[in-house]
């Protein structure tokens, strides 16, 4: 899939990506999106040129549309009204409140013999032909995502420049709006990724990646979704669970975690998630306070959520 757009909106959709870019954000962030959006509009609304409400929801609400997609359409789709109504467009604005109802359904979190026997599955994962270490490195590369809450791409794209073994710290650069933070390692994580650095200097043939591929670049996103997924189905797990899995849920389980500890020590989690969306990389307090609605429905009622303050977190918008 390239990035040529065909529609009666590919001009006005370059321009956006572009005005996006020069502020600072990463055109990667959307570009995807905005391809299957004008693949769309050129199949089913073609030679429409009005981002009208059927536009929009039409595409949202796709009944192809993967569930873990559709938060990230509308996000896409209200800043993209935002931008052509700036230029004096009669364009439809996604209202902020609007929230795609599938794309919760995406979120799943492990129990904690769900997640113990997930990382045993890892350790014995076999080598491939085409990636001869891969059950060395992603043995480590998803307990660096699960212990430091990083997104997938930010693993696996990890220089080993950025990797202080001596420190444990690790700089994050390759982050969705392009803004650099430090996560730290615990001392078991920072054990674990010293031993596997002798190796990667042994197997990585010079690669500037952490994680390297065989062919030098880091390991593809299909790459390390496959090799979690054929783990998961080789896991000794109990009772109903997803047939497939997201590397993402790894980063999900550490905010689920960091929220539990604070509850188990008594803390306002009005006053920790400030550190946590620090942490994790987040723009608006809200993204990071969506975590409080996975937790176990026994802590959700913790007088230590303030629900009032909670909610209102939820009319912060990406401006």
């Amino acid at each position: 899939m390239n990035d040529e757009f065909i529609s009666a909106f590919s001009g006005r959709i370059g321009a956006f990506l572009d005005y996006r870019t020069a502020r600072g954000f990463k055109r990667e962030t959307y570009i995807r999106h905005f391809i299957r959006f004008d693949r769309w509009c050129a199949e089913k609304q073609p030679g429409q040129d009005l981002l009208s409400r059927e536009i929009v929801h039409g595409w949202i609400d796709d009944d192809k549309a993967p569930c873990h997609e559709l938060s990230h359409r509308a996000a896409a789709m209200r800043l993209f009204g935002r931008y052509l109504c700036s230029l004096g467009e009669d364009a439809y604005v996604l209202p902020d409140k609007y929230t795609p109802i599938k794309s919760h359904a995406a979120v799943f979190v492990f129990t904690d013999a769900e997640l113990s026997a997930l990382f045993e599955s890892i350790d014995f994962l076999v080598p491939t032909k085409k990636e001869p270490f891969l059950n060395e490195i992603v043995s480590v590369l998803f307990r660096l995502i699960y212990t430091c809450g990083l997104r997938p791409n930010e693993g696996r794209e990890l220089l080993a420049e950025n990797v202080f073994l001596d420190t444990g710290a690790v700089l994050i650069t390759h982050t969705k709006r392009n803004k650099e933070r430090f996560v730290v390692m615990s001392d078991d994580m920072v054990a674990l990724a010293r031993r596997y650095d002798q190796r990667r200097r042994i197997f990585g043939g010079g690669s500037p990646y952490f994680f390297p591929s065989a062919g030098g670049g880091p390991l593809s996103a299909e790459t390390i979704h496959s090799a979690l997924n054929m783990a998961w189905s080789h896991a000794d797990i109990d009772g109903k669970h997803p047939g497939k899995i997201r590397v993402y849920s790894l980063r999900h389980q550490f905010a689920s975690a960091c929220l539990n500890r604070w509850l188990d020590n008594g803390e306002n989690l009005m006053a920790m998630l400030p550190f946590l969306r620090e942490y994790m990389g987040h723009k608006n307090l809200s993204e990071t306070a969506y975590y409080i609605h996975i937790l176990p429905e026994n802590l959700i009622k913790s007088p230590a959520i303030d629900w009032d303050k909670f909610n209102a977190m939820f009319q912060e918008v990406e401006k």
